[in-house]
């Protein structure tokens, strides 16, 4: 955004009142990339130079200024995503049953399954400047004559408003079923029976990394600027007045509002088995291991912002001197700083809806493992006298991890030195130059 020059160094010196109007320029400048929306406003310091002198006697001048600097940023994201995975490995489920003459052996492979999602989405950042706080401001009422009436008013005001607003309902349902159990070797006659299944390795990855804001206004090394407002040296009988309202106001919104599920349902099973009423032989049972592991990450729902404008005015001057007999003279200042900051996030909680209303936002994780290698059955069988029938089951490795980490506001603290998540490959830094940036948002 730009800023247009104030009015500079202007001479009001003509009878009679007259009315300047500075206007400035508004432009906004939005991009979206990848679900990512990144706002980069810088403007310069402004000047502003009101002068009334010279006039003649009974002479009427009355300056006018309103300068108004306006800079609103809206950035919302809403993403519903739902991932729905199910995964049936199955090396099992073998028949071996009414042979004669020979040796039976079922040997089944490996069942390895291995789901990983991964969400990344909503992120929002803003870096604006303030556009008013290294402005000058130099009034000056001189020289005028008897009777004149000279009035100054400026009316300066510097509003920005940034809302950033994330919406994310994800649902992650995953159905992971693998199997190398379920065999049956049965009534088989003239042999040894062998079951002996492979091994069935599970591994689910659940990453969800969303909701996140980012704001910087200003900077520690904003000036607030310098104010003069000076009447000198006016004639008898003179009415000069200078009026000067400065007012710079900073309202930031963050809100995240998230809906989250994860349901993760994992059965592992190599047991199962089934060798029974078998005659003339060893009977072995020898299931392989079960090993399950569940990884649920959830970051969510971050706010970070840094306001710094500086002070409104870093050095004022006001004076009143010399001016005739009689004379009316008044200066009045009203310097006003309003910063209003709101860090919302929910989750698990009633939040805000997107348009109206309010909308639940749910932090649910369901995780169910069920790990089987046992359930083997190995009955009325008959084999040589001491040879005894053998059930060999494996082992049950279960790991289940899972960790949440959100709802996180920090406000006025410098946003690099913030150890960020790594949203979408997006390292946040407010150094960037602009066109960097899009080079990198565009690969």
């Amino acid at each position: 955004m730009e800023c247009s020059p104030a009015t500079g160094g202007r001479d009001f010196g003509q009878k009679g009142g007259e009315k300047k109007m500075t206007n400035f320029k508004r432009q906004l400048i939005s991009v979206i990339a990848a679900g990512t929306m990144v706002l980069n406003l810088a403007t310069p310091a402004l000047a502003t130079t009101i002068v009334i002198s010279g006039n003649g006697s009974n002479s009427d001048s009355e300056v006018d200024v309103e300068l108004e600097n306006e800079t609103e940023v809206v950035q919302t994201n809403v993403a519903d995503i739902k991932n729905d995975i199910d995964v049936d490995s199955d090396t099992g489920n073998n028949d071996a049953e009414d042979n004669t003459g020979g040796d039976v052996s079922i040997d089944t492979g490996d069942a390895t399954s291995t789901v990983t999602v991964s969400n990344n989405v909503n992120t929002n950042a803003a870096s604006v400047d303030c556009c008013e706080a290294g402005g000058d401001v130099d009034v000056l009422v001189e020289g005028n004559g008897t009777h004149s009436d000279n009035n100054v008013w400026l009316d300066r005001k510097s509003e920005i408003d940034i809302e950033q607003l994330n919406f994310a309902d994800v649902d992650n349902d995953v159905d992971v079923d693998s199997d190398t159990g379920g065999n049956d070797a049965e009534d088989n006659t003239g042999g040894s029976v062998e079951i002996k299944t492979g091994k069935a390795d599970t591994t689910v990855t659940l990453s969800t990394k969303a909701n996140s804001n980012m704001a910087m206004v200003g900077n520690a090394s904003s000036n607030g600027g310098s104010l003069s407002a000076r009447i000198l040296g006016n004639g008898s009988n003179s009415d000069n007045e200078i009026d000067l309202e400065l007012e710079n106001n900073v309202w930031l919104d963050q809100i995240n509002v998230l809906d989250l599920e994860n349901d993760v349902d994992v059965d592992s099973d190599t047991g199962d088995n089934d060798a029974e009423d078998n005659t003339g032989g060893s009977v072995l049972i020898d299931t392989g291991d079960v090993d399950t592991d569940v990884t649920v990450d959830n970051m969510v729902n971050f706010n970070a912002a840094d306001v710094d404008c500086g002070c409104l005015l870093d050095d004022i001057m006001a004076k009143i001197s010399g001016n005739g007999t009689d004379s009316d003279n008044e200066i009045e200042l009203e310097v006003e700083g309003e910063t209003d900051v709101e860090q919302e996030n929910y989750c698990g909680a009633e939040g805000p809806g997107i348009q109206s209303g309010n909308r639940g936002s749910d932090c649910e994780t369901d995780v169910d493992v069920d790990s089987d290698t046992g359930n083997n059955d190995a009955e009325d069988n008959t084999g040589d006298p001491g040879d005894d029938p053998t059930v060999e089951t494996g082992d049950v490795d279960n790991n289940v991890e899972v960790n949440n980490s959100g709802n996180v506001n920090a406000f006025g603290v410098d946003l690099d030195d913030l150890d960020w998540p790594d949203f979408s490959g997006f390292s946040f830094s407010f150094t960037f130059d602009l066109q960097d940036l899009l080079d990198l948002l565009n690969g």
